[in-house]
């Protein structure tokens, strides 16, 4: 029994997992900065265990990860409409 309730409990964790977004990396272009730089104004920007992404980037930083945007779907097209 516990070996079945470990093994379902595994299988949530991975599913889980694979919802997650992907870290973000962030530059400053065309500005030298340091680690510690960027480790200063990361946690200056977390406020409730969330990054705000707009003050990291009114401090200058780039993110380099693109945000997941949902694409909106196709329409539908009815046999009446011509095809370009």
């Amino acid at each position: 029994m516990s070996t079945r309730i470990a093994l379902t409990l595994g299988i949530v964790i991975l599913a889980a997992a694979g919802c997650a977004d992907p870290p973000r990396e962030w530059l400053k272009v065309n500005q030298p900065y340091t680690t510690e730089d960027f480790r200063r104004d990361y946690a200056a920007c977390t406020k409730k265990g969330e990054l705000d992404e707009e003050c990291m980037k009114g401090r200058g930083w780039v993110s380099l990860s693109p945000q997941r945007i949902e694409k909106a779907p196709e329409p539908v097209r009815t046999p009446q409409q011509k095809y370009k």
